[in-house]
């Protein structure tokens, strides 16, 4: 908006006008099926002595939109310098727990991944709606192969019957030296 513009609109309008100190912030829901972040995790709970970006994608919870999820894994984990295999890996892991839980998930409900980047780590947390909302065995072949492509791995089922698998990935440490 020109100054001109942003003028009539104030003097027309009983509220604030829509400019960039009300424009949506870091973190903010930008509508549905968009990306939130990054928002630092110090800000959000008021705590931590080093921030934390905080990056959420939500998507419709059907595996045609799963490619996006890994782009932006992949991407993130980039970001933190993790290497090549890392990322790979990293990617694979989420894939994974998206299988896991895409056929718990509600129809018509979404698929939710929150990623916390730390200075040499990643936390993913992916989440689904589920009816019958039951965490994943830890006793199959999917679960090894989380374990061993994203280091420590849990699951959850919170009171909402929203089913959510956590991913923790460290960079190697012989790069942070």
């Amino acid at each position: 908006m020109t100054e001109e513009t942003t003028a009539r609109a104030a003097a027309a309008s009983p509220g604030p006008v829509p400019g960039p100190e009300s424009a949506p912030g870091p973190g903010t829901a930008h509508g549905p099926g968009n990306v939130q972040g990054p928002e630092t995790a110090a800000s959000r709970d008021g705590a931590g002595s080093r921030a934390k970006d905080m990056v959420t994608v939500r998507m419709p919870a059907e595996g045609a939109y799963l490619s996006v999820l890994r782009t932006a894994t992949a991407g993130l984990a980039a970001r933190l310098d993790f290497t090549l295999d890392e990322i790979e890996d990293l990617r694979i892991a989420v894939d994974e727990a998206c299988a896991m839980l895409l056929p718990q998930a509600l129809p018509g409900t979404g698929l939710e991944c929150e990623f916390e980047l730390g200075t040499y780590s990643m936390m993913v947390a992916v989440s689904v709606r589920a009816a019958e909302g039951s965490p994943p065995a830890r006793d199959t072949f999917a679960w090894t192969v989380l374990t061993a492509l994203a280091g420590n791995v849990d699951a959850s089922v919170g009171s909402d019957g929203k089913v959510t698998i956590v991913l923790q990935k460290s960079r190697s440490a012989s790069r942070d030296g």
